[in-house]
């Protein structure tokens, strides 16, 4: 059987927590030396993958930045980004979304089971739906990417994603970046929900490294004995 992917799960949040405000308008959490990083980061991955919550609010293109880092991915034999992968209950999610339409890498979705055909004749040739279980198991996700030739995963969220991968016990590095600002809305989505994680009071995550850019802060935890392979 193939190899699960290592899974870097990144995330900014305010100091109190949250991904987002309650607004319309996207929060930036960042800056652009930040923003850098995390591109540098995708440009190393074989695939990135979001909830179907955050293709529905945010409209993200999951897109390497930098045209340098694109062609390298095609000079070392890779497709210029990294395949778009999501996970969706209910399979109702918009052909015309940008994670469908831009970049010419593989999309897919994984889906419920309840939901496979409904959502293989709404999306057509624009993704590969896959059955995820019901509900979607995110390890079973994570071993079919292996099979399909992953190596290494980027989960950027939302919360529910980030819960259900480290619950599951099977992140292997957390990066985590805290903007210099609070939020203060209960009603805004948070970092991660309710659940059983593996670390606690008694099992402490590894704090790997500590670094400043600009006005935030990046945290990056080991969260498995294969942190930090290539």
């Amino acid at each position: 059987m193939a190899e699960r992917p290592y899974i870097l799960l990144s995330c900014g949040m305010s100091l109190d927590g949250y991904l987002d405000d309650a607004s319309e308008r996207r929060l930036l959490l960042s800056n652009d030396a930040d923003f850098d990083r995390v591109d540098e980061e995708r440009s190393r991955v074989d695939a990135i993958l979001v909830g179907a919550s955050t293709i529905r609010q945010d409209d993200p293109r999951l897109l390497v930045r930098s045209a340098q880092r694109r062609a390298d991915r095609v000079a070392r034999g890779e497709p210029a980004d990294p395949v778009k992968v999501t996970v969706t209950g209910r399979g109702d999610l918009d052909p015309a979304a940008a994670f469908f339409t831009t970049g010419a890498s593989a999309k897919l979705v994984y889906c419920a089971s309840p939901g496979v055909l409904a959502a293989r004749d709404l999306l057509g040739a624009a993704a590969t739906v896959v059955d995820g279980g019901d509900p979607v198991d995110v390890s079973r996700v994570a071993d079919d990417l292996g099979v399909r030739g992953v190596r290494r995963l980027m989960v950027e969220g939302g919360g529910r994603m980030h819960t259900q991968f480290l619950t599951a016990g099977i992140a292997d590095e957390l990066q985590l970046v805290v903007a210099p600002f609070f939020v203060g809305d209960a009603r805004a989505p948070r970092f991660v929900h309710d659940g059983d994680f593996r670390w606690g009071p008694d099992h402490r995550a590894i704090l790997a490294e500590v670094r400043q850019i600009g006005d935030v802060v990046l945290l990056r935890y080991a969260l498995s004995d294969r942190f930090g392979m290539p």
